[in-house]
């Protein structure tokens, strides 16, 4: 208890404070434009926090994740257009009660929906995310170099439809991570005589291309030159029946639960949970057929579940370094570059900071119900009147500037627009993208733990599979590779008699 208290006591200084309220309004602010996303959002944040605190930092990222993933309940319920994947299944019974004319009741309970699994989802990062990392203490660099080959696997297989283009993304991401100078033998790999490269290429840059390029490309391929008109978005007020609220509460309970357990596992994502809550709820319901034609227990559900999946998401990753999406992905790069070395031992050496951020997590959750139905949904709906063409120079002009400022190298630039375009052909043939960052975060890992495990054998290449946890996580990640490709194989066969 005395951690969080101290942490507590840091994160309510002026700084994370004042960084977690503009924060969560501007997460809602993206999330509510279509074409802009948590994703894209942090990618344009990162190279901007260099010169922050590292709890000012992770207080931003906290307040745009958290912020975001309820503002794309906006426009799912407003315009039947989902602000973020992961708002998709909030369209099912969303927009159907704003066509009733209940758009603000669906904006209210979008937004405390979101807010208590925001709140959830950061209870149990604070509860399981320490015990797991007690778990660390007893790995070495075999236990080590198997949980990064795990994470590579387990997001190139589970992240898209294909695990084949996401293993081959993972290897991809591997691959760029060996550029540079090797830390141990000192010797200069794929830098085709290039002093630029003698470092590798810096992962931001790389991050901002694939994840924010992209989206902009799509973007400007729509060509929105108008928005909505005022008497699209009037909101009228509709009171809640009685015991309607009330009978919220089990949704939530178990939309929470749905959202918490996904979050855990890598690359599944807010989307999955939201529809697996979704369908849950209607399977609970007395009424399953009104599912679809306006129920606010299906608002609910999606967005508790899909929210609960954002803290959750970074018990892995805080944990054992393992990302659990996208955005934890993000949050390691951002730890990474205020030189904190994610994954086992993080937890031990700055318990203050890792502690900070759990709280950051909550806080922003509780701001969502504080600030969300009061200022930022009536706000940032008459943003929809806003014509995507003028979104397009704005953020490729951010993303230019921050790359810039990383490193004040104008091959960065190029660097930024290489990955960008091929992140837009590599969507363009779903190809999953989260499994490129994930080897270049994981790869170097993987790498120096091998080469430590092998020169405390003396050589000796069984060491990595004499010990019980290593066993263990060989195995699970041979059953990760292996089974996706197995079932495939049946269903082919299946498909081939019939």
């Amino acid at each position: 208890m005395d951690f969080y208290v101290s942490a507590l006591a840091n994160v309510l200084t002026f700084g994370p404070l004042a960084a977690m309220i503009g924060a969560t309004l501007l997460g809602v602010f993206i999330g509510a434009l279509p074409g802009l996303n948590p994703v894209m959002a942090i990618a344009l944040l990162l190279p901007l926090t260099y010169s922050m605190e590292p709890l000012v930092a992770l207080a931003m990222v906290a307040g745009i994740y958290n912020g975001s993933m309820y503002g794309g309940a906006i426009p799912a319920i407003l315009l039947r257009i989902p602000g973020t994947p992961a708002s998709i299944a909030t369209t099912f019974d969303g927009f159907p009660m704003a066509d009733k004319g209940e758009a603000a009741k669906a904006l209210k309970i979008a937004c405390w929906s979101s807010a208590v699994g925001g709140i959830a989802s950061a209870i149990a990062l604070m509860t399981v995310g320490p015990l797991l990392a007690r778990v660390t203490l007893f790995f070495g660099p075999a236990e080590y170099f198997w949980i990064a080959i795990f994470g590579m696997a387990s997001v190139g297989v589970m992240v898209g439809s294909d695990p084949i283009k996401g293993i081959m993304a993972a290897v991809l991401g591997l691959l760029i991570g060996t550029m540079g100078i090797d830390s141990l033998s000192g010797q200069a790999r794929y830098t085709f005589e290039q002093t630029w490269l003698l470092g590798g290429l810096d992962l931001i840059v790389v991050l901002v291309g694939l994840y924010a390029l992209p989206p902009v490309l799509q973007l400007a391929e729509k060509c929105d030159l108008k928005g909505l008109s005022a008497a699209q978005l009037k909101l009228t007020d509709v009171p809640f029946k009685r015991g309607e609220i009330r009978g919220l509460f089990p949704t939530w309970l178990r939309s929470s639960g749905i959202g918490i357990s996904v979050g855990i596992l890598p690359g599944a994502g807010g989307n999955i949970a939201a529809f697996l809550s979704y369908n849950a709820a209607k399977n609970a319901s007395k009424e399953p057929d009104s599912f679809g034609k306006g129920n606010p227990q299906g608002v609910a559900a999606a967005e508790c579940g899909n929210n609960a999946d954002n803290a959750a998401s970074m018990i892995p990753a805080l944990s054992l370094g393992i990302p659990g999406n996208v955005v934890a992905a993000l949050v390691l790069s951002a730890l990474t570059i205020h030189g904190l070395q994610p994954g086992p031992q993080l937890f031990h050496q700055n318990p203050g900071l890792v502690g900070g951020f759990m709280m950051e997590m909550l806080i922003t959750s509780l701001l969502i119900f504080l600030l969300g139905g009061a200022v930022a949904t009536r706000v940032f709906a008459q943003f929809q009147r806003l014509p995507g063409v003028l979104l397009v120079p704005s953020i490729l002009i951010l993303m230019c500037v921050g790359v810039y400022v990383i490193n004040g190298r104008p091959v960065d630039l190029w660097v930024m627009l290489a990955a960008g375009v091929a992140g837009y052909f590599l969507e363009k043939v779903n190809v999953p993208l989260a499994p490129i960052i994930l080897g270049m975060i994981l790869g170097p890992m993987a790498e120096q733990s091998v080469r430590r495990a092998l020169l405390i054998s003396r050589g000796d290449a069984t060491e990595l599979l004499t010990r019980p946890i290593s066993a263990t996580l060989a195995i699970a990640t041979l059953l990760m590779i292996t089974w996706p490709i197995v079932k495939a194989m049946r269903s082919r066969r299946a498909a081939a008699r019939t």
